[in-house]
């Protein structure tokens, strides 16, 4: 668990009105209500949302659907009139906005107008971006769109190893990009957005741990965070799975096949708290389904309040309560079973 910034922990807090403790509070009850009851049950609105900018991506990372360019639905950009309608319908009780889920989000150009929008309504919002698209005047724009957190995919502190996984990317950018988002906190006198690099730790970069902490600290971001990569073909193995145990979400049983660590526990945090929603107005039920396989709702055709207590939402937690690892997008999840984790 990283530790917390004091700068970043008080911006959040400060995001909290009466009414979003409030409808929190009624989330966090209905989960916990419905694991008891092992049936259903969910009162308030969405504390967290993530909003796709776009589906196109200027990499090629191998276990990614935008890198690969494997998705079954349709590549767009997110159009900034449907999200501030979106927005407007929602903001009252939504605490938190990620600005991510596949894609490039810096690619649609109207992404910072979008930001500084949520950003008015005083919604904590956050990206995360492979840096390539930070130039000086897009930094500028980033600091002055009120954007809070900013995450930096950089996973290598050398060339050769990065594009070993970041494959199609030029690190000197990534370090430029960020360099000039310090810079304009500086100059702007800005304590927003936090910055952090987001290390994904895979075999060929595990031996870069220690460096990229020391490149952090030169560059002036705030913290480095290490994340576990999820592979899609592991059972014999991946030549990504790093060795160091502590990193890799995955464990190596005794025939020489490879299991994921996750006990599948029967419930998921994120279906009660923090739904998806594609560039295209689809509503799907956490980051794992990539490619929207499990569609819950089109906010093309109702509104978001609706939709979140449908029958495919109700039946979707149903699922999730009965037998979560009955569930594909499930089978290769890291996450979901803690509140707040």
């Amino acid at each position: 668990m990283p530790k917390l910034n004091l700068n970043d922990s008080l911006n959040f807090l400060s995001k909290f009105t009466f009414r979003r403790g409030w409808n929190a509070g009624k989330v966090l009850g209905s989960f916990y209500w419905s694991k008891w009851r092992k049936k259903p049950i969910q009162w308030g609105f969405p504390i967290s949302i993530s909003f796709e900018p776009t589906t196109s991506c200027n990499l090629r990372c191998p276990e990614c659907p935008s890198g690969l360019r494997a998705f079954t639905r349709p590549t767009g950009m997110l159009d900034n009139k449907f999200f501030r309608e979106t927005i407007d319908e929602l903001h009252k009780d939504l605490l938190y906005l990620i600005f991510y889920f596949q894609g490039e989000p810096y690619l649609n150009t109207a992404f910072l107008d979008m930001v500084k929008y949520a950003s008015g309504k005083g919604i904590y919002t956050a990206t995360s971006t492979n840096a390539h698209y930070l130039t000086d005047a897009n930094a500028k724009k980033t600091v002055e769109s009120g954007l809070d957190r900013l995450i930096i995919s950089i996973d290598g502190t050398t060339q050769d190893v990065y594009t070993q996984y970041r494959v199609g990317g030029n690190l000197d950018k990534v370090i430029e990009g960020a360099k000039n988002i310090v810079k304009w906190k500086k100059e702007l006198k800005s304590k927003k957005p936090f910055v952090f690099f987001q290390f994904l730790v895979v075999k060929p970069n595990e031996h870069q741990i220690e460096d990229i902490k020391k490149l952090a600290a030169e560059v002036g971001v705030d913290e480095v965070r290490f994340k576990t990569a999820q592979v899609y073909d592991y059972e014999e193995g991946n030549r990504l799975i790093p060795t160091i145990d502590k990193y890799s979400r995955y464990r190596k049983n005794e025939d020489g096949t490879y299991a994921i660590k996750n006990t599948m526990e029967d419930h998921c945090w994120r279906l009660w708290h923090s739904p998806v929603i594609t560039w295209d107005g689809l509503v799907v039920p956490c980051c794992f389904d990539k490619d929207a396989t499990h569609k819950l709702g089109d906010l093309k055709s109702s509104s978001f309040k609706t939709l979140w207590h449908n029958e495919s939402y109700v039946n979707f937690r149903s699922q999730i309560i009965k037998g979560r690892k009955h569930i594909d997008i499930c089978a290769n999840c890291s996450e979901g079973t803690k509140v707040w984790g």
